[in-house]
């Protein structure tokens, strides 16, 4: 057997054990079985989201070649400064999502860190605009995931939101591949990524759908309704993997890195997560509307 093909399944199983164990209360329920009281699962998932901005913070950098100005050493700061302001709302319950100005504001960073980087990728070769793109890109995804999950210290309860959102995005990833792979024929972004076709993003929206028929049904307790989600998942996953893709093209960079073998860095997994996580987070706050 292929020796890269074991390194990939072997690698990709324990990414996907890591983010279940860390992302549902069986994580804090095993290790709690082997040291009783050892940690509750809030604090599990909230060590994941750090280490995946930590280190995704690190690929970024990495990435788009920073100078030795200011900025190469202000990055990280500014990171932990951002997450440190929504870690506080974490731990306090402090998302209610209701209608707040700077949330608001902090979502269409996003959007416009993502134009900027297919519009006027030239912005990004100052030092400058790369520790702006960083902060914006990395920081505030990790740090608005934190506001996905409901918990409680008294019950030991936490949500399954941000599991099925993953669950989603694989779905989303693994059918437009399936689809575009055996009916493909039309190129999506030829020059960004050339293996994706309008097929294959078809097939993922459906069959996805038809997955988060099953979640909204089985799971009425997720906050929101999961066919909308399901539908952001499968609309905006793609262009996650196109962002990263673009940002990787426009610095020469084949992967962002290593850390997990076979698959690359925590930028090449989580591209899809990076961007969905905001547009749910802003479906949550509209659904309040609605």
């Amino acid at each position: 057997m292929d020796k890269n093909l074991i390194q990939r399944t072997v690698s990709g199983i324990v990414y996907v054990a890591v983010i279940i164990l860390c992302s549902t209360p069986l994580g804090a329920q095993l290790l709690n079985s082997i040291v009783p009281g050892l940690i509750k699962q809030q604090y599990l998932f909230y060590g994941l989201m750090s280490l995946l901005l930590i280190v995704g913070t690190w690929e970024c950098v990495k990435i788009m070649k920073f100078g030795n100005g200011y900025e190469k050493w202000v990055v990280f700061p500014l990171v932990m400064f951002i997450f440190y302001i929504f870690s506080k709302r974490y731990f306090s319950h402090d998302f209610f999502f209701d209608f707040r100005l700077s949330e608001i504001l902090a979502l269409a960073l996003i959007g416009i860190a993502v134009v900027t980087l297919f519009k006027y990728p030239n912005e990004l070769y100052f030092d400058s605009g790369k520790l702006i793109f960083t902060v914006i890109y990395v920081a505030l995804p990790f740090s608005f995931a934190l506001g996905l999950p409901k918990f409680s210290s008294y019950t030991d309860s936490f949500s399954l939101e941000v599991l099925f959102l993953f669950i989603l995005i694989w779905s989303s990833d693994t059918f437009a591949y399936l689809v575009g792979k055996f009916f493909g024929k039309h190129k999506m972004a030829p020059k960004i990524s050339p293996k994706k076709t309008w097929e294959g993003y078809a097939g993922g929206v459906v069959l996805t759908l038809v997955l988060s028929y099953f979640i909204e049904h089985y799971q009425p307790e997720l906050r929101g309704n999961w066919m909308i989600v399901g539908f952001l998942v499968a609309a905006f996953a793609p262009l996650g993997d196109l962002v990263e893709s673009q940002l990787k093209r426009n610095f020469g960079v084949k992967d962002s890195g290593n850390i997990i073998p076979g698959h690359g860095g925590v930028l090449d997994r989580l591209d899809s997560f990076i961007i969905c996580v905001p547009v749910v987070y802003l479906y949550f706050i509209l659904e309040k509307f609605i």
